[in-house]
C-alpha cells in the first residue's frame, strides 16, 4: 500500500533540503504526481533539483491553501466563497518580487497550473497601465534598443501603442 506522506528532496548539490509532504498534497503537482505513478511504493527521496530549497516552503503553503478550500468546501456552512478563496490566493501571492519568479519556475516545473497562473496574473497586474519604460524600470530591465531601432519597432507595430 502507497504512503500517506512523500518525501521531497530540494534544490542543488550543497542546498539540498527535505521535505515531509502528504501524499494527496504532493499530487497537486503534476510532475510529482507522474512520478508516484511510476513507482507507487517509493522508500527514497523523490529529487526535485529544479526546485530551489528556498522556494519549497512557499510550494507547500499553497499545497495546504487548497487542501484547506477543499476542506472547507466539504460542509456547506465552511465552505469558502469564491471571493474568500480570491482574497486568500492574492494574499498568499504577495511576496518579495524575486521569491514571485523563482515561484513561477518552481510551479511550471512541478505543473501546477493554478498556481502558476496565479503567478503569472500577479506579474500580469505588475505591468498592467505601465509604459515600457516604467516597466523597465520596476524589473530592473537594460534596454537594450538604439533609439532607431526602438523607433523601427513602434513603426512596424502601431497597433500596439493606439
Amino acid at each position: 500500500m502507497a504512503s500517506t506522506t512523500v518525501t521531497l528532496r530540494t534544490g542543488q548539490s550543497g542546498d539540498e533540503q527535505v521535505f515531509e509532504v502528504d501524499r494527496k498534497q504532493a499530487e497537486q503537482s503534476e510532475t510529482i504526481k507522474a512520478l508516484l505513478a511510476e513507482i507507487p511504493d517509493v522508500t527514497t527521496a523523490i529529487p526535485i533539483k529544479n526546485v530551489e530549497s528556498k522556494t519549497f516552503p512557499k510550494i507547500k503553503e499553497w499545497f495546504d491553501l487548497v487542501t484547506e478550500k477543499e476542506t472547507a468546501a466539504a460542509t456547506p456552512a465552511t465552505a469558502w466563497s469564491d471571493d474568500e478563496f480570491e482574497k486568500r490566493k492574492t494574499e498568499y501571492a504577495k511576496i518579495e518580487q524575486g521569491a514571485l519568479f523563482e515561484l513561477i519556475l518552481a510551479a511550471n516545473y512541478l505543473n501546477i497550473k493554478d498556481l502558476l497562473d496565479l503567478c503569472c496574473l500577479t506579474v500580469a497586474n505588475m505591468i498592467k497601465g505601465k509604459t515600457p519604460e516604467e516597466i523597465r524600470a520596476h524589473f530592473n530591465i537594460k534596454n537594450d534598443f538604439t533609439p532607431e531601432e526602438e523607433e523601427e519597432v513602434r513603426r512596424e507595430n502601431a497597433w500596439a501603442f493606439e
